[in-house]
């Protein structure tokens, strides 16, 4: 099987990694990819914002099967180009990405399909702004309704930090979406669908905030761990029951049928697991730790996603223990990010690549962003742990930081569900 992967990032590493170990692969190439994609995969040339040239791509290079990575091209309809084509192809269709790409959209699928979840309010003008959020808080949730990278949220207990970027938003041209603050830990998990079936993978927990402690602004995810020592057992089974299996029910009966990675970012409230947010596709940082643990081979997993038999499919196959990643951040990252440095140690196993590219010179440089996630496994979260930043430490790229308590909580046993 030829498979052509779309995208940059450290998911996209870690999809390509997961791939160069499965024996159906035959061939392997990642568009655009980057520094560490390209020791074991073919880079190829695509602009993923634009559908014509994945279409381009995966034609030209003879794919069997294409793997959308980003949500930007999933939401631009790049799936159904390539489908069209008559391309396998994992990644749902631009109706269906809405989910991700629509925070309203989302909301109205959850209220028909009785999905738990926080409630809401979209705000489109900026005079109708005091009056909805004197309808919120104390601890005010103001997002983007549209695409953000995982930086267009504020969750605050200060109004005037509420107001202010809500009115940041309506200035831009972006409507509102308010909600009630959810209680509890938050918690990720991944589904592969494909239309109908639904085969969850690991629960997995990331980190938004910048700093340690949970300080500083939203990031696209500054690190993760799996599985979660602290949940209940049977949390994987209701979230599949209560939640994806109604949604992925919800989107079919509107014509829009999910293929690909639902993924549900949940609090465990103590009302039960409630839906914060769905994305169409495998999250960044989580992937990172979801595929380290992943036994199972991955093209003839994606495959059946892509035609429609995951049901024929044995059950997953996990690693024991646990995974870890910490994610090295260029200089000014979430803001604007210094790039152009050399960075030493980003050729080590563990250290897969994101904002990255190599020079003319063979030196690896940063290309700014969340720049390397490095990925410690071992047989408990604190053996995870001590590899990751071990790994970490290994790495070197002026300016650049991380946090250092990523699982740190977890290991010590501080974290309980609702």
């Amino acid at each position: 099987m030829r498979v052509l992967v779309i995208g940059s990032g450290a998911r996209e590493h870690a999809l390509v990694l997961a791939l160069s170990h499965d024996p159906a692969v035959t061939a392997l190439a990642c568009a655009p990819g980057n520094a560490g994609t390209a020791a074991v995969a073919e880079s190829y040339g695509a602009d993923v914002t634009d559908p014509a040239s994945v279409v381009a791509a995966a034609r030209e290079w003879h794919a069997d099967l294409v793997i959308v990575g980003p949500e930007v091209p999933l939401v631009a309809g790049a799936a159904d180009a390539v489908r069209a084509a008559g391309i396998a192809c994992f990644g749902p269709s631009a109706a269906a990405a809405r989910i991700e790409g629509s925070k309203a959209f989302a909301k109205d699928v959850m209220i028909a399909a009785g999905v738990p979840t926080a409630h809401s309010e979209i705000v489109d003008n900026p005079a109708k702004l005091d009056a909805a959020l004197a309808r919120f808080g104390p601890t005010w949730v103001v997002k983007d309704d549209g695409l953000a990278a995982g930086k267009g949220v504020a969750v605050t207990s200060d109004l005037a930090a509420a107001r202010t970027h809500a009115m940041t938003l309506l200035d831009g041209g972006h409507p509102v979406l308010l909600e009630s603050y959810l209680d509890g830990p938050e918690a990720s998990l991944f589904c592969l669908v494909d239309g109908t079936t639904v085969v969850p993978l690991l629960p997995a927990q990331d980190f938004k905030r910048v700093g340690d402690d949970d300080t500083g602004p939203n990031t696209g995810g500054m690190g993760a761990y799996a599985p979660l020592p602290w949940t209940p057992p049977d949390l994987v089974d209701e979230v599949v029951t209560k939640i994806i299996q109604p949604v992925v029910d919800e989107l079919a009966e509107r014509g829009a049928p999910f293929s690909g990675l639902l993924y549900a970012g949940l609090a465990l409230t103590s009302e039960g697991p409630q839906v914060i947010e769905f994305n169409c596709r495998f999250g960044d940082p989580e992937t990172q730790v979801v595929l380290a643990l992943l036994r199972t081979p991955l093209a003839g997993l994606l495959n059946a996603v892509a035609t429609g038999t995951l049901a024929t499919q044995p059950p997953l196959d996990w690693h024991d223990g646990y995974a870890v990643t910490v994610v090295i951040a260029a200089e000014g990252y979430p803001g604007r990010a210094r790039s152009g440095d050399v960075i030493t140690g980003a050729e080590a196993h563990g250290v897969l690549h994101a904002g990255t590219r190599r020079r003319d010179d063979g030196a690896i440089v940063s290309a700014g962003g969340r720049v390397l996630s490095v990925v410690g496994t071992g047989a408990t979260l604190q053996d995870a742990r001590e590899e990751a930043y071990r790994l970490a430490q290994d790495v070197h790229l002026t300016g650049s930081h991380h946090r250092t308590d990523i699982a740190a909580r977890a290991a010590k046993g501080e974290i309980t569900a609702q």
